[in-house]
């Protein structure tokens, strides 16, 4: 089994990574990686009010998903979604277990809601009016690899754009003890069934037992293996290094324990128009 789609734009957001370009100079070894605490942007599109409410998770998902479209050219409000992470809010989550761990139990609305898994794709739909299909899937650490093969049946089978985003957070103690993300990181991919000018590369999807893509650089290396959305960041680099390299590239990134997938990133003047 291949799945095809075409790439037009890329979000990123982490540690030490502002954006997309950012990021891709990074991976490319133009400029040098410095970590740094995530910084999170208020959550555009949103009411105030909603987006008071918001934590990591929605902000990091909604970030990364307006970067991607931006620079796509898209029009959000008619762009089929794919929403992937291993886990909720989980500040929020850590909240809840305290308060029903005391005497007090009650409960806002506001932190219930923001329980959910499906609260980003939620709190994007009101940010972009989009009013499209949108999925939300877990996968623990394989939730990149899983959002990606979703994304790519539905360019496939749908014949539609689609938006992927995958993102996860940190946990407070005691939660980080037993899932220690360290920090919050998110990534957007525009994907479409055809080539077009905006198209910056072709991703060809299989599955493989081949072991997953290491990073040269030990602290992306770490940011990779330690947060579920960075898994990406394979594929990230491929991307990032396409430009000037021009050259055909295959990583493979991790997915289930004994299956993985693997994806061939090729150059738009490797195919051409229409391909």
């Amino acid at each position: 089994m291949r799945l095809s789609a075409f790439i037009e734009s890329v979000g990123v957001i982490g540690p030490g990574l502002a954006n997309w370009p950012q990021t891709a100079d990074v991976l490319a070894a133009r400029t040098p990686y410095a970590s740094a605490r995530t910084l999170l942007p208020p959550p555009e599109g949103l009411p105030a009010a909603e987006r008071r409410r918001t934590g990591a998770v929605v902000k990091t998902a909604l970030a990364v998903g307006h970067e991607a479209v931006a620079a796509s050219g898209r029009d959000a409000t008619t762009l089929a979604a794919v929403f992937a992470a291993s886990g909720g809010d989980g500040q929020n989550c850590h909240i809840i277990c305290d308060a029903l761990a005391g005497d007090d139990r009650l409960l806002s609305p506001t932190r219930f809601h923001n329980s959910v898994h499906n609260a980003p794709a939620g709190y994007w739909s009101i940010a972009t009016r989009d009013r499209a299909a949108s999925n939300v899937l877990c996968a623990h650490d394989g939730s990149f690899a899983a959002g990606l093969l979703e994304s790519a049946c539905q360019v496939a089978v749908d014949g539609v754009p689609t938006l992927l985003i995958a993102y996860d957070a940190d946990y407070p103690e005691p939660l980080h003890a037993l899932r220690p993300v360290a920090d919050a990181f998110g990534v957007a991919l525009v994907l479409a069934p055809q080539a077009s000018a905006a198209t910056i590369a072709r991703l060809d999807v299989t599955l493989t037992e081949a072991p997953a893509t290491p990073l040269a650089s030990p602290e992306l290396e770490a940011l990779r293996t330690n947060n579920p959305a960075a898994r990406a960041l394979p594929l990230l680099e491929a991307l990032a290094c396409m430009d000037r390299s021009g050259q055909p590239a295959s990583v493979v990134i991790d997915y289930l324990p004994e299956l993985r997938v693997q994806i061939g990133v090729t150059a738009p003047d490797a195919f051409g128009d229409g391909a």
